[in-house]
């Protein structure tokens, strides 16, 4: 489908409520005279940025570059409702045991440890953090976290518009919604199971609420859905959208080839073709995505280049797997279970010494696209997404 076919179908669709849309299109009201928010122009230059970010902040959390780390990315659950091709493989990955998985508690513990030394940013990730019973509580309780600015939740969408309501009134900042094609049937192939309307319901029901811009991840696979850019930058018009083309990242068991990768470049050529206008915007320092919008079109579209042009530079993340393992790079397969020394009792100054030496020992970038691809590393549901 071209873009303009999506556009005149969303055009359509707006007047309609979303059970009647049997393509599963997303379906809001348009707001034409919606003024469009004035970009702010961020200083460049990573010495100012580190600069401006300096103090106060824990010497435990900051690398031997100087990177200070205030986004801490903590796995719910490694349970997944869907089976993604580039997330694991067909037949699923081996569990960890119960037993061996963060308590609710712990995942408290650990998320107040952190805050308290100046991450001001969660985002709760799995698997699917949504099929995680308690999920609702575990937000409420880190809203209470004094000095946490942001909480943000990554999630298949699918339990997303039954729980969402919930979630919002529970503290949750920010969305970011998997989806990796607008057709139907292709969805199936990807994901091996059904549910693409209940992620369109989730969708829309993001943007009711009045999330925005709500944040669309889409993986982009050669010969798989590179052929739908187009319409998915189609949907930015009329809808307070972020759509995030995600270059096609090697993980344990996803069967990773380069030819399968569609880069940044290629991806934005493709996009330049259609809307010569497209304009770049001004980026955080610490941002994993290159922004870009359409003039007049109400949302945007974000490009992240892991592999082509890495961001390892500013780096401000870390991630705690759901069996309690600290991971400073999500390409790396160093890690320390921070679960373990918990469950011996080791004292909060004990914990930091131990985090603080793993965020030392961080290196100054990936290994490279070819490296990476020939590592061992977990499958990506066993990382956090």
């Amino acid at each position: 489908m071209a873009a303009q076919p999506v556009s005149r179908m969303l055009r359509r669709v707006l007047r309609s409520s979303v059970r009647s849309c049997s393509s599963g299109a997303l379906v809001t009201q348009p707001h034409p005279g919606e003024p469009s928010q004035p970009a702010v122009e961020v200083p460049s230059g990573r010495r100012r940025f580190l600069r401006e970010h300096a103090a106060p902040f824990s010497a435990f959390l900051t690398d031997s570059f100087g990177r200070r780390h205030s986004y801490l990315r903590i796995s719910l659950t490694e349970k997944c409702n869907l089976r993604c091709q580039y997330c694991m493989p067909e037949e699923g990955v081996p569990l960890t045991p119960k037993a061996d998985l963060l308590t609710t508690e712990e995942i408290l513990t650990l998320a107040r440890l952190f805050v308290k030394e100046g991450v001001d940013k969660i985002r709760l990730t799995g698997g699917e953090p949504l099929i995680r019973p308690d999920v609702v509580d575990i937000v409420a309780q880190l809203h209470q976290l004094e000095g946490l600015r942001t909480i943000g939740i990554t999630t298949n969408g699918i339990n997303l518009a039954r729980l969402l309501p919930q979630l919002q009134e529970a503290g949750l900042s920010t969305i970011n919604i998997s989806l990796d094609t607008l057709v139907p049937a292709k969805f199936e192939f990807i994901v091996r199971r059904k549910g693409f309307r209940k992620v369109m319901e989730g969708i829309h029901k993001a943007i009711e609420l009045g999330y925005s811009p709500v944040k669309v991840n889409c993986v982009v696979m050669r010969g798989l859905n590179e052929d739908e850019l187009l319409d998915f930058v189609a949907l930015t018009e009329g809808l307070p959208l972020d759509v995030r083309f995600i270059e096609y990242m090697p993980f344990d068991g996803n069967k990773w080839n380069f030819k399968k990768m569609v880069s940044y470049k290629e991806m934005l050529d493709t996009l330049r073709q259609q809307w010569p206008e497209l304009e770049k915007l001004p980026e955080e320092e610490s941002s994993t995505a290159k922004a870009f919008k359409i003039p007049g079109f109400r949302g945007r579209v974000s490009f992240i280049t892991s592999m082509s042009e890495h961001f390892c530079g500013t780096c401000n993340r870390l991630r705690i797997t759901a069996d309690g393992n600290l991971k400073v790079c999500l390409f790396g397969n160093s890690e320390v279970s921070l679960r373990d020394h918990l469950r011996a009792g080791a004292s909060e100054e004990e914990l930091l010494r131990i985090i603080g030496a793993a965020v030392g020992r961080k290196k100054r970038q990936h290994a490279g696209m070819f490296n990476i691809s020939q590592m061992k590393n977990r499958p990506m549901i066993l990382i956090g997404g």
